[in-house]
C-alpha cells in the first residue's frame, strides 16, 4: 500500500506539476489512510464505499472539521481514480462518495478608503520601503495569491505589453494585464530600491536569470511567509484590522472588478479560478451590480 502510494505521489508531482503544498498535503493524507488499513486489516485494494465511510466515520469521531475531511476524501478519490487508471484496482466505487457540505464563507474585502491607506503605508525613501509600494501595488493590480508573488522573477513583467506573468495552483501560467500606478511603482523598486537592497547585502545579481523580484535585506528571495509577515505590518501601519490577510486583497481585486462591470468569465481568468463557480462567490458581495444588470437588461428593469 505504502508503495503504491508512494509511486502515485511521484505521479501528481512529476506528470499533474502539482504544487509542492498539494504534493506534501496528499502524501500526508494518503499515508494516514494506509496506516489505518494496516492497523485495521483492511485490504486496500478491495475498498468499496463502505470502507471509505468507516474510515471517514473514525476521522469525525476525532473531531476533525468538515473541510479536512473533504481534503481527506478529495486525496483518497483521486488515489483511486488512479488506480483504476493503472489497473491496480478494478472499477471506482469511491467516486461514489458525496463530499460533506461545506459551509460557503464569504471572503473579506478592504473598502476603497482600507485599500488607499494600505498603499501609502510604505515608506518610499527606503529601499524596503520602495519594496513594500511594488508589492502592494501588484497584489491589488493582479489578484496575485501571496505564493505566486514570492516567486516572481524581475523577468516576469513585460514592460511593452504592460502585463505580469503568474504561475498558480497547479503551475498553471496566466497574463494579467496591469495598471500604471503598479508598473511604475515596480519599476522605481527594480530600478532604485532592489539594487540598494542588493548594495546593502554585498551581494550581486546572478549573470544568467531569473531574478528574484522581491528580496530581502539580505539580498535573498522573499519566500511567502516573509511578504505576509511585510502585509501584515504595513497594515497595522494603515489602521487595518489584524485579522485581514494579503488574500483580502485578492478578493477586494475581484470585487472591485464586478463592481466596476467586468463580466465574471474574465474575472474567472484573471483570478485563475478552474471553475467558473469559485468565482461565483463574489457575486454574493456585488449587490449593487447585479441591480444594475437587471436595470440594464431586463425589459422591465427600470
Amino acid at each position: 500500500m505504502y508503495d503504491t502510494v508512494d509511486s502515485f505521489i511521484a505521479y501528481i508531482a512529476r506528470v499533474e506539476g502539482l504544487s509542492p503544498n498539494t504534493v506534501v498535503a496528499y502524501s500526508s493524507r494518503l499515508e494516514r489512510f494506509a496506516a489505518w488499513c494496516e492497523r485495521t486489516g483492511t485490504d486496500a485494494r478491495a475498498a468499496d464505499v463502505r470502507t471509505i465511510r468507516t474510515y471517514l466515520a473514525e476521522l469525525s469521531r476525532e473531531q476533525v472539521a468538515h473541510r479536512t475531511l473533504a481534503a481527506h476524501l478529495s486525496a483518497i478519490r483521486s488515489f483511486y481514480r488512479w488506480m483504476a487508471a493503472e489497473g491496480i484496482v478494478e472499477g471506482d466505487a469511491v467516486s461514489a462518495i458525496s463530499s460533506p457540505k461545506l459551509p460557503r464563507d464569504l471572503p473579506g474585502v478592504l473598502t476603497t478608503q482600507q485599500v488607499e491607506e494600505l498603499l501609502r503605508a510604505p515608506d518610499t525613501a527606503t529601499p524596503a520601503g520602495l519594496r513594500d509600494a511594488a508589492m502592494l501595488e501588484l497584489l491589488y493590480a493582479s489578484g496575485a495569491r501571496i505564493s505566486e508573488l514570492a516567486a516572481l522573477n524581475v523577468e516576469s513583467i513585460a514592460w511593452s505589453e504592460r502585463t505580469l506573468r503568474l504561475w498558480g495552483k497547479g503551475s498553471k501560467e496566466r497574463i494579467v494585464p496591469l495598471y500604471r500606478r503598479a508598473l511604475e511603482a515596480t519599476r522605481t523598486y527594480i530600478e532604485e530600491g532592489r539594487p540598494a537592497l542588493l548594495a546593502q547585502a554585498k551581494r550581486r545579481d546572478a549573470a544568467n536569470g531569473p531574478h528574484p523580484l522581491f528580496i530581502s535585506a539580505r539580498g535573498n528571495r522573499m519566500s511567502a511567509a516573509m511578504l505576509r509577515r511585510r502585509f501584515h505590518t504595513l497594515a497595522t501601519l494603515a489602521g487595518i484590522p489584524a485579522d485581514i490577510a494579503p488574500h483580502a486583497m485578492r478578493h477586494t481585486f475581484a470585487t472591485d472588478l464586478l463592481e466596476g462591470g467586468a463580466d465574471l468569465r474574465s474575472v474567472q481568468e484573471l483570478l485563475g479560478h478552474a471553475s467558473l463557480s469559485t468565482t461565483q462567490i463574489y457575486t454574493h458581495l456585488t449587490p449593487d451590480r447585479l441591480k444594475r444588470a437587471v436595470a440594464q437588461a431586463h425589459p422591465r428593469g427600470e
